[in-house]
Formats: structure tokens, sequence, C-alpha cells
């Protein structure tokens, strides 16, 4: 599908929020996915983090609701809190001047308050695994007239902590419903247990560089564990943009939190057991400028999508490949102008991260700082 035939055949309150956003082009996970989409068929699709996938679904879903059925046609469902918000932003922003209504269900949030909203009627749910199954067994959600269910980040879904309940939100769906799920990455036990769940489902994958994304350049710093902190607040004042740093748990994040603030650097922390209220207010301040550095867990940074963080930083390598791909692809999102990766590695880590980047085909160069520039090392 080319982009001329996308945006004319789009209903006209898309059009009109396709221009408000400025897009000059669709993506090519969008051009792939939406035709199958349109046409009805399952879908598995793989695509880089920032590729344009949340809007690749979400046209041809939004294209296919009946104004006139006040009930619940489509289900998004995410892993995480902060994605479910994210998506439903997205829903929000392209939905405008349509009379299509939308709700969350998340865990951890007031369940009444939840069941109010659903006694409006809303035409789309974007929702966790959890509460939108509580909600189907207590029949306060109907899933009658859904005819299509998204697994957003399906890889985080497909998992055995979900996989009982994912199977018991289709089964409440009628037969002739749309599954379509879209991740950055894809294992192969996802890629079975999606096709045992679907109907002859299109495979498409898209892969780093056939995207409109900018550039981003892979780099790594060699440095001992005990100089990573003083390593990290150099780097920081370095940049002259937002930094995303990951570290491997909550008690090694903490730890260096403090030493940050006693360094004189803003740190805003996201981890597992970070409150809803405190988790907003460390996203606002990223945001804002206020916080220097973001500090957070593989947990707490999936599905986070702030589109101008310019810099990620591995403070530990992490161990699977996947988690580098979710981690990295925080930056250099669409709409942003640059995007850097830097690990922090010790002698063992630096293989691990070399073994990753041979793997994605991405090349790697070294870095060092020197009289507070990032500079590559010249070999």
């Amino acid at each position: 599908m080319t982009q001329n035939n996308l945006y004319h055949q789009l209903p006209q309150f898309l059009q009109s929020n396709w221009d408000k956003a400025a897009f000059k082009q669709a993506t090519a996970i969008q051009r792939e996915a939406i035709p199958f989409i349109k046409a009805g068929k399952d879908v598995v699709a793989k695509a880089p983090t920032g590729s344009g996938k949340t809007l690749a679904y979400l046209l041809p879903l939004l294209e296919k609701i009946d104004l006139d059925m006040k009930q619940v046609q489509g289900v998004i469902l995410a892993s995480s809190h902060e994605l479910v918000m994210q998506i439903h932003q997205e829903v929000q922003k392209w939905s405008e001047g349509s009379n299509i209504s939308s709700t969350t269900l998340i865990g951890g949030a007031n369940v009444k308050r939840q069941m109010e909203k659903l006694k409006k009627k809303p035409q789309l749910v974007i929702g966790t695994p959890g509460r939108v199954y509580e909600l189907i067994k207590q029949k306060k959600l109907k899933m009658h007239e859904v005819k299509t269910i998204v697994l957003d980040e399906g890889d985080q879904l497909l998992v055995p902590e979900h996989q009982q309940t994912i199977d018991n939100i289709i089964k409440s769906t009628l037969k002739d419903r749309q599954l379509l799920l879209f991740s950055a990455t894809l294992s192969e036990a996802t890629r079975e247990k999606a096709q045992q769940i679907m109907k002859d489902p299109e495979m498409i994958k898209v892969e780093s560089g056939e995207g409109e994304q900018p550039e981003v350049e892979h780099g790594y710093i060699e440095c001992e564990s005990r100089k990573k902190v003083e390593t990290l607040q150099k780097l920081v004042r370095a940049t002259n943009g937002k930094v995303l740093a990951f570290v491997r748990d909550a008690g090694n994040l903490h730890v260096m939190a403090e030493k940050l603030a006693y360094r004189k650097i803003n740190v805003a922390e996201l981890h597992g057991e970070t409150g809803k209220q405190d988790r907003a207010k460390a996203i606002k301040a990223f945001r804002s400028g206020k916080a220097d550095l973001l500090l957070a867990t593989d947990v707490a940074g999936r599905g986070l999508d702030i589109s101008d963080i310019t810099h990620i930083v591995h403070v530990d390598i992490p161990e699977e490949v996947k988690d580098y791909v979710h981690r990295s692809g925080r930056t250099g999102r669409l709409g942003s102008e640059q995007g850097a990766v830097i690990s922090l590695t010790t002698k063992g880590e630096e293989k691990i991260l070399k073994k990753h980047t041979r793997e994605l085909g991405i090349t790697l160069h070294e870095k060092e700082l020197i009289k507070g520039n990032i500079q590559t090392v010249q070999k």
C-alpha cells in the first residue's frame, strides 16, 4: 500500500488527525500491516521499537468502529500500566472528531470507578490482562460484540504467567474475531503460541533500517564496576539532551541514585516497586527536564514512550539480547532527530555486548570521555 493510497482511504477524522500530526508518510510496518488488518486477517507483526507499530493497528481499528453500536468492539491488551496509558493517549489523539469513546482498565486502579466507566458503553478498551479478565468474569465487560483483540508487545503477554488469562479473554469473544499481535522482539515460543490461537495469521517482519527512524549510534565505554557511577555522572554532564539509564535491579538503582544525587545530578527513579503516583511524578520530572537523568530497571522501562530521549545508557549489560533491543529502542524514535546508545562495560560485559550487537548486525564504536565530550576512540 502506498502512502498516498493509505491516506486517501482513511475516514475524514483520521485524515484530519494525520494532517494535525504533520505526518509525511506511512512507515514500513504501517504500509505492510494495514491492508491485512483491513481485510480481516489475523496478523503477527515484528518491528523495531519506535517504528510506528501502535498506529499500524490503531488506524484500521478506529476505522472499523461502528459508531451506532454502543458496545465494546475492540480490546487492546498491554503488559504494563504505562503502556496502557500511552496507547490510550494515542487512541484519544487519533479518535478526535469521531465520537469514538474509549477507557482504560488497569490493575491497582479503583475497580468500582472502572465499572462506572464501562456503564458508559465505551467502544474501545485498553487494559492489562488481569483486570480485563476480572471484569469479564464479573460480567461487567461484555465481549460478545468484540471484533478485534490486539496484543501489544505480544512477547510480554504470551508468557506463562499471562497465558491462561489471555486464553480466557480470547475465549470470551465470538469465533469470528480478529487477533493482532505486535512486538519488537518475537521468540520462537511466542510465534508458535500465536499461531495456535490465531487463524492462519499473516507473518510480517520489518527489520531495523526498513523504517524511517533516525539513525542510532551504538557505543561503549570501558570502565570498572566501581567507576560506573562516576562515568555515568560525566556522561550525563557531557550530553545535551535526555538520558535514560538502565540498571539491573531496584537495589542497585537506589544506591546509584543516592550517589548521583550526592554528585548534584537530579535523578528520577523508575522500578518495579515504584507506586503509581511516584511513577507519574518521575516521568513528569524527566519529560519537563527537571530531572537530568531517568534511572530505570527493565520492568519499569517497558512501554516507556518519551519521544525526545537522546541517550540510552546500559549501566548493566542485559543478559538477553531482546532486553538490549527493548531498552535501546527507547531512543531514535519517529519524530526525533538523533539517538545514541552507550553501554558502560567491564571486560566481561564487553564480551556479552559484542555478542548481542553481532547477533543484531549493529556496528559498535568504542567511546571515551575527554574534557567533558564523548568521543570515538581512534584505533
